[in-house]
Formats: structure tokens, C-alpha cells, sequence
């Protein structure tokens, strides 16, 4: 069957099909991933939310991605999904979200509308468990970083994300281990990790959603 063009509507598909989990996160994993675990510890050491905010440039949704400075305390210079850890006055993991990534980018929160949720991820060198969620706003404010935590506003078309081109292995060596790391190369940076993973939901989704009739809401 024909693809769709990429739209809201298809994003909105997407979201309404059951989530792929694991599996799909699996594909973009490090491989051996020590410390791996296939659902999130109870309780959960930490936890923190991230959101894939989706908004037009040029006709084409985008999501902007951030390389963290070299100043925060994790993952240090590594490319992200803005967000961060909760706080007591979060009313939920969307919120948390939602509040982070708009002090990340320097937009207002009314503006944004959450879409919906995917699969949460525990991520064993931070011990962090993340929220991750799907937002899409229609003002295309000027994106501002907080020069704190972002050092870089990376905007990535999805339609990019989704090519298979975009999609590399390497092979990394630590202490004599050999790993396997797929990444996704956007504007000669690295994405790979955890946030690769959540990606790889996403976009497995959208893949899947980009498939059914026209006609689906």
C-alpha cells in the first residue's frame, strides 16, 4: 500500500495504535547493554521525562533535539530529547515533560499540546527511569535554549529520521568489550543510546501508521 505523506493526522494515527514496547527500542539498543532489565525497578531510583515536540518548518514536521553542555551532571555533551527529572510539583510524567522542555526551549506551555505516551525506558548508567511523550505545537516561536543545560538546538525533519540512510552501526571498544551501537546521524551528530531507543518506538509507529487507509482518524 502507498505510504501518506507525514502529517499531524498521521502522527494522531500513530499514537492511537498499540505501542511496539521493547521490541522496537530493542533495535537501536547497545548491544551488550550492561545493566539491561526489561521493565523499570519499583521503586525507581530516579525518574525524569522527555517529550518528541512536533511542530511544521517549511510544510515538514520537525522535532528538535538538544546536545547537552558539558556542565550538567549526566550525559555530558550527548544529543537529547529535552526534558529532565521530576519534580515534587509535577501533577504526572506529562507535566514533567511539558515544563522541561519548555524551559529547555524557551517556549510557552500553553502553546504545547500533549499527544499522548510511549513506552517508558530505564536507563542503567544514570539509573533513571524516563517518561517519554509526544507533544505537537502550531506557534513556531523562536526556540531560545537554556545556555545551563543546552548547548545546541539541533531541528530534525521526521521524514529524515525515518529514512533507513539515517540508520548506521559502529563498532565501539571499552575496556577490551566490544559493543555494537547503532546511532541515527543528524546534521553530523551522533544519536544513539537511550534516546535512539525511544526514537525507535516513535518511529516505528509512524512507519506502521503511514501504511493504513487514508480515511483513519
Amino acid at each position: 500500500m502507498k505510504q501518506q505523506r507525514l502529517t499531524l493526522q498521521t502522527v494522531r494515527a500513530a499514537l492511537q495504535q498499540p505501542l511496539p514496547g521493547r521490541a522496537a527500542q530493542l533495535t537501536m539498543a547497545v548491544r551488550p547493554r550492561p545493566g539491561d532489565r526489561p521493565d523499570l525497578p519499583d521503586p525507581c531510583p530516579r525518574e525524569a521525562a522527555v517529550l518528541m515536540l512536533l511542530y511544521e518548518r517549511q510544510d515538514r514536521l520537525v522535532l528538535p533535539l538538544t546536545r547537552r553542555t558539558e556542565t550538567v551532571e549526566m550525559h555530558k555533551g550527548q544529543i537529547s530529547l529535552p526534558g529532565g527529572a521530576r519534580e515534587p510539583q509535577d501533577h504526572g510524567f506529562a507535566q514533567t515533560a511539558l515544563r522541561e522542555t519548555c524551559e529547555e526551549l524557551g517556549i510557552p506551555e500553553e502553546t504545547v499540546e500533549v499527544l499522548g505516551a510511549l513506552t517508558p525506558l530505564y536507563i542503567p548508567p544514570s539509573r533513571f527511569c524516563v517518561y517519554p511523550y509526544v507533544g505537537y505545537t502550531s506557534r513556531t516561536y523562536p526556540l531560545r535554549s537554556d545556555p545551563n543545560e543546552v548547548a545546541e538546538i539541533i531541528e530534525v525533519p521526521l521524514e529524515h529520521l525515518l529514512d533507513p540512510a539515517t540508520r548506521q552501526v559502529e563498532i565501539h571498544f571499552r575496556d577490551k568489550q566490544r559493543f555494537q551501537v547503532p546511532v541515527y546521524r543528524v546534521a553530523n551528530q551522533k544519536v544513539w543510546g537511550a534516546t535512539a531507543m525511544i526514537l525507535a518506538e516513535f518511529l516505528t509507529m509512524l512507519s506502521a501508521a503511514q501504511t493504513l487507509p487514508a480515511s483513519t482518524p
